[in-house]
């Protein structure tokens, strides 16, 4: 992650703005008081929020571990090829 001091922040907040949202990367921004923050686009911040949501969960956890388990034996749901082609 980016690190860069708030009063660069605030001279130049548009592109620094415009760079997390089109890149997808947060940006940390520092503080001389030492509380610093961080800025994140909305969608990835979404996107970070479902996915502590999934790993909190331990019954969808416990059925993603019986998924990967399955799948690695070989065994499981196969799709049929008309199935597959309307992918």
């Amino acid at each position: 992650m980016n690190s860069i001091s708030v009063n660069k922040f605030r001279e130049n907040i548009k592109s620094f703005v415009e760079q997390v949202v089109t890149e997808h990367l947060p940006l940390k921004v520092t503080r001389r008081s030492g509380d610093d923050f961080v800025v994140l686009s909305a969608d990835d911040w979404e996107r970070e929020q479902e996915t502590l949501y999934v790993l909190q969960n331990n019954d969808l956890m416990k059925q993603i571990a019986n998924s990967v388990a399955t799948h690695a034996k070989g065994k499981g749901y196969k799709p049929t090829s008309g199935e597959l082609g309307e992918f």
